[in-house]
């Protein structure tokens, strides 16, 4: 499997609080059957904004560790982008990284309120062949009220990553819910742990995966979980 949504990487937002902290978390994401790690701290304006150097040295000298250690896994550079009206401003300063220097940039909308400018967003992405792939969009209020709007997302060419743990009640019912409902569907294109700490979500991957293969089968589970995200890290389409 490939862990296509984390907080690994240590210092740089709210996720990992030390070198200690990351390496538990690898060494549990490994446990749970993940093969690769793309490590998508949080670049939002005037709270959260690691350079890109940063990130990538980052990702470098943990390989290297991981390496050192004799760990089997892999590891990729990205982001999870916060939603900004300035984003050509930002990709254009080259401040926000793609998921493994490929076409496809993770984003993260408001969970209690949506924007008026998501459209402006997607243009302008789209005109600069950036493929938007929407984090989980089952703990967004405004989604769970109304589900339809993610047929909205996808028919404009969003593709939608789900929390592993939001099947099994880690973010409440309606969370839960909504993501069953988008499983059945054949709404979901990623899944991604979303980790910030260890001892938490990788923790949940078995009981979670079990859970989604009985929604959705065997071979679409493998779909969403591997296939889709190796095919991001090629820079191939889904």
């Amino acid at each position: 499997m490939v862990d296509i949504h984390t907080h690994v990487i240590p210092g740089v937002d709210d996720g990992s609080r030390s070198v200690e902290d990351t390496y538990n978390m690898v060494l549990e994401a490994k446990e749970a059957g993940f093969t690769d790690i793309v490590m998508t701290s949080h670049y939002m304006t005037h709270n959260y904004e690691p350079t890109t150097g940063e990130l990538v040295t980052w990702k470098e000298k943990l390989q290297e560790l991981f390496n050192a250690k004799g760990i089997d896994i892999t590891l990729h550079s990205g982001m999870e982008v916060y939603v900004s009206n300035r984003i050509g401003e930002l990709m254009q300063e080259g401040k926000l990284l793609t998921i493994g220097g490929s076409k496809y940039l993770l984003m993260e909308l408001p969970i209690n309120g949506s924007i008026n400018y998501l459209d402006y967003v997607l243009y302008y992405l789209q005109s600069h062949s950036i493929k938007l792939i929407l984090a989980h969009p089952e703990r967004y209020v405004y989604v769970q009220d109304n589900p339809n709007l993610i047929d909205d997302y996808i028919e404009k060419g969003i593709l939608i990553q789900c929390n592993y743990a939001g099947i099994v009640g880690f973010y409440g019912k309606k969370v839960e819910h909504t993501m069953k409902t988008m499983l059945k569907k054949n709404q979901v294109h990623f899944l991604g742990s979303d980790c910030h700490k260890p001892d938490s979500i990788y923790k949940l991957i078995p009981e979670a995966v079990k859970k989604i293969k009985k929604i959705i089968g065997e071979d679409e589970f493998y779909r969403i979980s591997t296939i889709n995200p190796k095919k991001v890290l090629n820079n191939e389409e889904i």
